[in-house]
């Protein structure tokens, strides 16, 4: 009977409860109040509207969490905030200000960073400078920019010692680990105190120049502004799971987009950035990514397969991995598969130029299928991604059926600005808004878009056109054949014809006549190569992209046109 009471009194306490709103009111309210007043002790950050706008709002936001990691090297968003600051005070010291020119040389490193970040906060602009280059291709590069400050690193002081007098417009250079006669980048910055100068960019002003490769000709120099790099990095958090949790590997050269574009992607998104210097230690790589708890890496496609290659791989740490992007070069199929195998993450090839500010079309990983119905994706780059316009278009600018070769042309937020002092270069590039890539490719009935070829490296042989990508990729099916690059070389018949430099796997027999036929089986005639010369490797850029340039060269030297 105890037992009912207790059980009617419990019931009509619940009937009552509801009735009792005004306490239940009040403490809502004085919850509510206690999150204004907090909110007020702590403002929501401003949203990133320019590149100096990363450093100074992670500095805020993210102030003891780590930034960068280069070897034993670390340093937090604050620490990076307050480098960056002296460093922008040291170059306006040296008499940089709003859009001058700041060149840099040297291997993956924190400086970069700390140049990249205090042009930022002056408005000016870093120059990154490729570390391969000759010694006059640097001076050119340096003068060509016009700038006023020269960072040098400690591998480049032979290039340094033999440029210096030959740079017309620098004002001050400094050596990163000193010069017998130029001030050391250390003590340099160190005169300085760390004080943001406040400059304020415009969406229309210059972040960032880097010079294109110079593969066609002298190098140009690329102008991305703020607004290009805010178009893009936002989506890097949305589509690839980039934030303040994130591990990014910084491997790829920082000269190239695809080094400092995906560097820069994972820092506006917050995230810990492990330094590579260089990437001839690939079994570093491979240790690193466990040891750090890497969980987004950019890698072009020979990158992936030095690393298949490192002894113990397999029984390598990849367990924090997410998602590896790969792109600036064709990947074999075996190399993709053994990749997915290896690595067991997600895979986005990624297609995009120095003009576009990296990325504009993607391969997202649920197409990347192996095995399945789905497997002629994998010769695609993909689908444009967020904000871009593409098309096809003929030599007049019109837009090809679905299925038929064209050059690419893009039109977004992405496009840079232009070519620095190039006016007719960009209006030639330019043209009522689009870009044009010079790419040839096509977009099947679903808008995936399939690469052929740069449009230069087109070979007309006979009047038919013969794209190289496209015999490369069938004579990689070659069970022999480890790497290959066609070329079109002079004809007294044809005008041109295909040439195929190939490198052959280690102790597999094949002769110049077994590539030709099996060529035969997987080509029309014209397409085929008809002669076969074997090489040790072939050359190609920090990218990964072959040097065409360098390959032709013999064939058509003491011609002064470069077609037949």
């Amino acid at each position: 009977m105890a037992t009912k009471r207790r059980k009617a009194a419990k019931k009509k306490s619940a009937k009552k409860r509801p009735a009792r709103k005004k306490p239940a009111k009040k403490k809502a309210v004085k919850k509510k109040s206690a999150k204004k007043k907090s909110a007020k002790k702590k403002p929501a950050a401003p949203a990133i509207v320019n590149v100096a706008g990363i450093i100074r709002t992670h500095a805020k936001n993210l102030s003891g969490k780590v930034a960068l990691v280069q070897g034993d090297r670390v340093q937090t968003w604050r620490e990076s905030y307050e480098r960056s600051s002296q460093v922008a005070q040291a170059l306006k010291a040296a008499g940089v200000g709003n859009q001058d020119r700041v060149a840099f040389l040297d291997k993956n490193s924190i400086e970069h960073f700390e140049v990249f970040y205090g042009c930022a906060l002056l408005n000016a602009v870093s120059v990154d400078i490729n570390f391969r280059l000759a010694p006059p291709e640097v001076a050119y590069i340096v003068n060509d920019a016009r700038a006023k400050v020269f960072v040098v690193g400690p591998d480049f002081v032979p290039v340094l010692d033999a440029i210096a007098g030959d740079l017309k417009h620098i004002k001050k250079i400094v050596v990163i680990g000193g010069h017998s006669r130029h001030e050391s980048y250390e003590s340099w910055v160190s005169r300085y105190q760390p004080i943001d100068p406040g400059a304020t960019a415009k969406k229309g002003d210059v972040a960032f120049q880097l010079y294109s490769s110079g593969t066609t000709g002298r190098p140009k120099g690329v102008m991305l502004t703020n607004e290009n790099f805010l178009c893009i990095l936002p989506s890097a958090r949305d589509l690839w799971g980039m934030n303040e949790h994130a591990v990014n590997l910084v491997a790829m050269p920082l000269f190239h987009i695809g080094g400092s574009g995906w560097a820069t992607a994972g820092q506006y998104n917050g995230c810990k950035s492990i330094i590579v210097r260089e990437t001839t230690d690939v079994g570093g790589i491979v240790r690193m990514i466990g040891e750090h708890r890497i969980t987004h890496a950019f890698m072009v496609p020979a990158l992936l397969a030095f690393t298949l290659a490192v002894p113990g791989v397999d029984k390598a740490d990849f367990s924090s991995l997410k998602l590896i992007a790969y792109g600036a070069s064709p990947i074999s199929e075996q190399v993709l598969a053994s990749s997915l195998k290896t690595f067991k993450c997600d895979f986005v090839q990624v297609y995009g130029l120095t003009e576009t500010t990296g990325v504009v079309t993607m391969l997202m990983h649920e197409d990347h299928d192996v095995d399945g119905p789905k497997k002629h994706l994998l010769r695609s780059c993909g689908k444009p991604s967020l904000g871009i316009e593409l098309k096809v278009v003929d030599e007049k600018g019109k837009e090809v059926p679905t299925g038929e070769v064209g050059e690419i042309i893009i039109r977004s937020g992405q496009v840079m600005k232009g070519y620095w002092n190039m006016p007719e270069e960009t209006a030639k590039s330019i043209r009522n808004g689009w870009f044009y890539t010079g790419d040839a490719a096509y977009k099947d009935k679903d808008g995936y878009v399939y690469i052929h070829d740069r449009m230069k490296d087109m070979i007309v042989s006979g009047g038919e056109n013969v794209y190289p990508a496209e015999v490369e990729n069938a004579l990689m099916k070659h069970p022999a054949v480890a790497d290959v690059a066609v070329i079109g070389i002079p004809d007294d018949t044809w005008g041109e014809v295909p040439l195929a430099i190939v490198v052959r796997k280690p102790n597999v027999e094949v002769s110049e006549d077994d590539i030709v036929a099996f060529g035969r089986t997987q080509l029309a005639g014209f397409k085929t190569p008809k002669k076969v010369v074997w090489a040790d490797a072939l050359p190609r850029n920090p990218s990964g992209k072959i040097l065409k340039k360098d390959l032709r060269a013999p064939y058509w030297a003491g011609r002064t046109r470069q077609v037949n």
